[in-house]
């Protein structure tokens, strides 16, 4: 077995912070780092205990979950945040999204979705819960407010991999449809990051929606 995943559970509600943290301490690719009770013992935790990934609860007291977040990000931690929620609106989807949350998840999801989750945000893909995903991706539509310019400058290769990621390929299965390894998938969008000045596939396919170059896509 690799190296375990490292979590942190930041939730409000007792029984489910105890709920979690034992899902993640009898898994046995995942290793629980800590747990916090609000808002600012998660960025405080962070800060310590440099967690790979932190279940984020986005209605927490002292600190919200969303601020929270933000703050994770500005400290320019490599955690990965998954939100954990009981409100699949779209406000909170979006705004998690845009300040950097790799996931969003409804807290109804049951073990095996919640596990997956965690790895699949470890790993760097995005995840959406899929009640939701279809308004989320309208609504970054309907705002247009990023710099189409930015992906200007793509080679052809590289734009093809920016329709992929858009349309929610995995790594493997981006490298299974341009025929390419999955190393070689990775170090095109370590490029693409760098290039578009986005920190992971989730802002890269936001960035996508809301300046419009979606719209320039082949279905």
């Amino acid at each position: 077995m690799g190296e375990r995943i490292r979590v942190l559970v930041a939730e409000d509600q007792d029984l489910l912070r105890t709920s979690l943290c034992e899902l993640v301490s009898a898994t046995p690719d995942m290793v629980l780092v800590g747990e916090a009770r609000d808002g600012r013992e998660a960025v405080d935790a962070v800060q310590r205990l440099r967690p790979d990934v932190v279940l984020m609860d986005i209605r927490m007291p002292v600190l919200g979950g969303l601020e929270a977040t933000r703050r994770i990000f500005a400290s320019s931690s490599t955690t990965r945040v998954l939100v954990l929620t009981t409100f699949d609106l779209d406000e909170y989807v979006y705004e998690a999204l845009r300040i950097g949350a790799t996931g969003f998840l409804l807290k109804n999801a049951g073990v095996p979705e919640i596990l997956r989750a965690v790895r699949t945000v470890h790993r760097g893909d995005a995840l959406l819960a899929p009640e939701v995903t279809r308004r989320v991706v309208a609504e970054f539509a309907a705002r247009r407010t990023g710099p189409r310019e930015r992906f200007e400058g793509l080679t052809a290769r590289e734009r093809e991999v920016v329709a992929a990621v858009v349309r929610g390929l995995s790594n493997e299965e981006v490298a299974a449809e341009l025929l390419l390894s999955r190393a070689t998938v990775k170090t095109y969008l370590s490029r693409l990051f760098d290039k578009l000045e986005v920190r992971d596939r989730t802002q890269l396919v936001i960035l996508a929606y809301e300046s419009g170059y979606t719209d320039t896509l082949r279905p």
